[in-house]
């Protein structure tokens, strides 16, 4: 019989806050990451709010100090979507206490981050250096910096990991895929443990300009906090989030062996593909209940197991409807009683950190026995009265076995079940 497969480390920088614990806490409060946008003046564009990771100077508690990370003279060198991921590694891996020496344990460790967009912001500032100064103003860090994959070469390098490395670059899935990908290879024997999740710093005008000509960003501005509303008859689009979000991962027989805590089990996993539109799911979500199915199977559980989901919920109305159809059709009448989170209303949409970042919200939740509020659904979708969807306040619910979906463009569905040790 195989060894579970387990949680032991976990680390996160999002728009809530630096760390894990002020995030989840944040979290549960009901506090919102979301704030007018400081980073770039935004001039006539018209998104004006964005889930910005907060800085040390604005945030004392929480806020992320780069110098702690890596000095200014390397910060040059890399994009903000690797500094967010080497900060979320260091959190994982110290309560993983994982940090290998021998040359055995660096080659069986896997480095997996996702990333749905990579360096965006360096791809644009080089081609405005390129047309205003010329080619030879280009710094020989551009390449380097905007690639998808280097915020796990980053980790690696920093870490000395040399097991198989990866990066899904499959949009909105990236994370979710990413945990998958590194449960693979641990199950196949190619690593005994992995550092996988997601990351991504794209909050750039060149990508909110783009996404808004999609019509699917947000356009609110005089209330920030309440842009995102998932499942909410007034919602208007998704707010572009930033962050990172890691796990270690291992079997349980291995983290016994060195002395490691369990903090949850990683019980099922799937993926699938629409074949039907580049940003539109089917009506009947069967691309996306394929998914959820096959984590279920994986996991050995039947619907009615799942205690609570983490619903990937970005807040447009095309979005949102598919991923209720999805569930409806994975979960028929059992989803009545499963209680649904949609936390994109307090982070916005980290597109391919959120798998990462919405795993660990999940996790804590089967760890606490805590269900997250959904923020600003004040006059919820016609359809969606007969549903459980946690409202107004965090919730005490016994939870066992909690789903964690991740969709994105392309067609590209992935869903985790993370349970209770």
């Amino acid at each position: 019989m195989q060894s579970p497969l387990v949680i032991t480390g976990m680390g996160m920088i999002s728009p809530l806050g630096c760390g894990v614990k002020a995030g989840w806490e944040r979290l549960l409060a009901g506090r919102s990451g979301l704030s007018a946008i400081t980073r770039f003046d935004t001039g006539d564009l018209p998104i004006k709010v964005a889930g910005s990771v907060p800085g040390i100077e604005d945030d004392p508690e929480a806020g992320l100090d780069p110098d702690r990370i890596l000095d200014a003279k390397e910060r040059r060198k890399l994009e903000l979507f690797s500094l967010y991921a080497m900060a979320a590694a260091e959190e994982a891996l110290t309560q993983a206490n994982w940090f290998p020496q021998s040359d055995e344990d660096r080659l069986a460790t896997a480095t997996i981050v996702g990333s749905g967009i990579g360096g965006f912001p360096t791809i644009t500032q080089a081609q405005n250096t390129l047309s205003t100064r010329g080619h030879r103003r280009l710094s020989p860090f551009t390449v380097p910096a905007f690639l998808a994959n280097l915020a796990a070469g980053n980790v690696s390098i920093r870490y000395g990991l040399r097991g198989p490395i990866g990066c899904p670059v499959t949009a909105c899935a990236a994370g979710v895929q990413a945990i998958g990908d590194g449960m693979r290879i641990i199950r196949s024997g190619e690593a005994e443990v992995a550092l996988v999740g997601g990351a991504e710093a794209c909050i750039d005008p060149l990508s909110l300009a783009s996404f808004h000509a999609m019509k699917a960003l947000s356009t609110e501005q005089d209330e920030p906090s309440k842009a995102s509303r998932p499942f909410d008859q007034g919602r208007n689009g998704f707010v572009m989030g930033e962050g990172a979000g890691l796990l270690v991962i291992e079997t349980l027989a291995h983290a016994e062996a060195r002395g490691a805590t369990p903090l949850a089990i990683l019980s099922g996993y799937g993926t699938s593909a629409d074949a039907h539109h580049i940003t539109a799911g089917p009506e009947d979500g069967g691309g996306a209940a394929a998914a959820i199915r096959a984590a279920l199977r994986m996991a050995g559980m039947t619907p009615a197991d799942i205690d609570h989901i983490n619903a990937h919920a970005t807040s447009t109305p095309v979005g949102d409807r598919a991923e209720i159809a999805a569930l409806r059709n994975a979960f028929g009448d059992a989803l009545g009683g499963i209680p649904i989170s949609a936390t994109k209303a307090s982070t916005g949409h980290l597109l391919g950190a959120a798998g990462g970042v919405e795993s660990i919200f999940s996790v804590l939740s089967a760890m606490q026995d805590r269900l997250p509020p959904t923020l600003n659904l004040e006059n919820r979708d016609e359809d969606l009265h007969d549903l459980d969807i946690v409202s107004g306040e965090a919730r005490e619910h016994a939870t066992q076995h909690v789903l964690c979906n991740g969709f994105g463009f392309g067609g590209v569905n992935a869903a985790l079940i993370v349970s209770k040790m």
